[in-house]
């Protein structure tokens, strides 16, 4: 679209208007980011809101003394039964490494 001086100066007086890129578009006949490109050209920005929200900033809270902590009291070391009745598994040889990958090996083929 090319922009004469008429087209500005209706782009500039929506603008201060407070009417929105895309209004301003339809109403010239063009697209909403000619618009956009021809008011960054023209260093048009519209005030930013202030932010209505107040956020309370809390400090961050100490830590407690490890003496106040509730795991500074020792606690005795629960085993498990399974665990000390689990056996180790038995050590095989390479014989019979070998024996097991090759049946492996044959089931995947």
């Amino acid at each position: 679209m090319g922009w004469d001086a008429k087209d500005i100066a209706l782009l500039k007086r929506l603008w201060t208007a407070g009417q929105s890129a895309a209004q301003i578009a339809r109403r010239l006949g063009c697209s909403r980011n000619a618009v956009c490109g021809m008011l960054t050209r023209l260093g048009l920005k519209r005030g930013h809101k202030p932010p209505t929200a107040k956020p309370k900033i809390r400090p961050a809270p100490k830590p407690r003394p490890a003496s106040l902590a509730a795991c500074a009291r020792p606690v005795a070391k629960k085993v498990s039964r399974n665990s000390a009745e689990r056996q180790q598994p038995k050590e095989l040889s390479k014989r019979q490494l070998y024996a097991i990958l090759a049946e492996a090996v044959r089931n995947t083929g």
